[in-house]
C-alpha cells in the first residue's frame, strides 16, 4: 500500500478516537463506543498529539478536558469524522433515497405528548422506511444524549443554552393557573400572585426548569408560594389538580377542552414557554434528521 494512503487511513483512525474521546469525555467510554480496547484509543490519541505537535487533552487523574487547541481541532474534525461514518446513508439520500435509515429524537414527556405527535405522524407518512426512536428523557439527559451522539436531535424548551448547543424556538404557549372547578379562584379572569400564595402548588420535580421559573417569578414579585406535591408529567399534574390536591401553573400546550379544570391567564407574570429543535454544534446531521428538522422548523438549517 502507498505510504500516503496508509498515513491518511491511519490519521482517520486517530481522529475518530480523538473525536469520540472528546465527545464522551472519557477514554474508556470512547473505547466502548468504538469497540476497541482503552489502551488502543489512548495510543491513537497520543499518536495524533505527536502528529499535530500539540497537546489536545489536559489529564487530571481520571478526568480529561480539551485544551484550547483540542477544542479547535474538535470543531474541525468532528463533522469530517461524522460525515465519513454516515457516507453510505448520505450518498443514498443524495439520489433521493429515504427508503431506510433511523432517527433518534430525545424529548421530555410533555414534548412527546403535546408537541411531537403531528410532526412524527407527518414524517412517518412521508418516509415510512425510516425507523423513528423516541427517547423519553429529561432535559439534562437529553443534552447528554446529544453530546454522546446517542440522539440526532432533541426537541424541547430551553431557558439556558450551552455554548456547544444550537437551539431555535419555533412554538410558543401561554401560561395559565389551573384549579379545580370548585376552587375559590375558579372562574376568575385574572389573579394576583399573592392570591395564589395560600394554596399549595403541584409542580414537576425540583430539578426541572418549571420549578426554577416559578421560584424566580414569585421571588421577583415578592410573593410567597408553597408546594403541596411534586409530580412528574403534566397529565399527572392535571389529574391531581382536578382531584383538589392543589393548583398548578402550566402552559396551554397541555390543556384540552372538556377537562374538569378552571384556567386563569398568567401572562402578566410568566413569559410564554417556547419549544424548538436542539442539536449539538458541529454535528453532521443525517438525511433523516435534516428532513425531520425541516418538517419541524423549515428555517432552522
Amino acid at each position: 500500500m502507498d505510504n500516503s494512503v496508509y498515513y491518511k487511513q491511519n490519521r482517520l483512525k486517530k481522529l475518530r478516537a480523538f473525536c469520540f474521546t472528546a465527545r464522551l469525555g472519557s477514554f474508556s467510554q470512547a473505547a466502548e463506543a468504538l469497540y476497541l480496547s482503552q489502551p488502543s484509543v489512548t495510543l491513537q490519541v497520543q499518536a495524533l498529539e505527536r502528529d499535530m505537535d500539540m497537546k489536545l487533552f489536559e489529564r487530571r487523574g481520571p478526568s480529561i478536558r480539551l485544551t484550547p487547541e483540542g477544542e479547535a481541532l474538535y470543531l474541525l474534525a468532528n463533522p469530517l469524522v461524522d460525515g465519513i461514518d454516515r457516507l453510505a446513508e448520505s450518498f443514498a439520500a443524495s439520489f433521493g433515497s429515504m427508503d431506510s435509515g433511523e432517527i433518534n429524537i430525545a424529548a421530555g414527556e410533555s414534548t412527546i405528548l403535546y408537541i411531537l405527535p403531528d410532526a412524527i405522524t407527518r414524517f412517518a407518512e412521508r418516509y415510512p422506511g425510516i425507523k423513528i426512536k423516541l427517547h423519553n428523557v429529561t432535559g439534562r439527559d437529553g443534552m447528554a444524549m446529544l453530546r454522546a451522539d446517542e440522539a440526532d436531535l432533541a426537541v424541547g424548551s430551553m431557558l439556558e443554552v450551552p455554548d456547544d448547543i444550537d437551539y431555535r424556538p419555533s412554538l410558543s404557549f401561554d401560561p395559565y393557573l389551573i384549579t379545580p372547578l370548585d376552587h375559590p379562584l375558579a372562574g376568575r379572569e385574572k389573579v394576583r400572585l399573592k392570591e395564589i400564595s395560600p394554596y399549595g402548588l403541584i409542580l414537576p420535580p425540583r430539578h426541572l426548569s418549571t420549578w426554577r421559573m416559578v421560584d424566580l417569578v414569585f421571588t421577583q414579585n415578592r410573593a410567597s408560594y408553597q408546594v403541596a406535591l411534586e409530580a412528574g408529567g403534566w397529565e399527572v399534574v392535571k389529574k391531581y389538580v382536578a382531584l383538589g390536591l392543589g393548583v398548578s401553573i402550566v402552559t396551554d400546550v397541555c390543556l384540552k377542552e372538556g377537562e374538569p379544570l378552571s384556567r386563569i391567564p398568567l401572562g402578566k407574570y410568566f413569559p410564554r414557554r417556547s419549544y424548538g429543535v436542539v442539536v449539538r454544534k458541529g454535528k453532521f446531521l443525517s438525511p433523516p434528521a435534516k428532513k425531520f428538522i425541516e418538517l419541524m422548523d423549515p428555517d432552522f438549517l
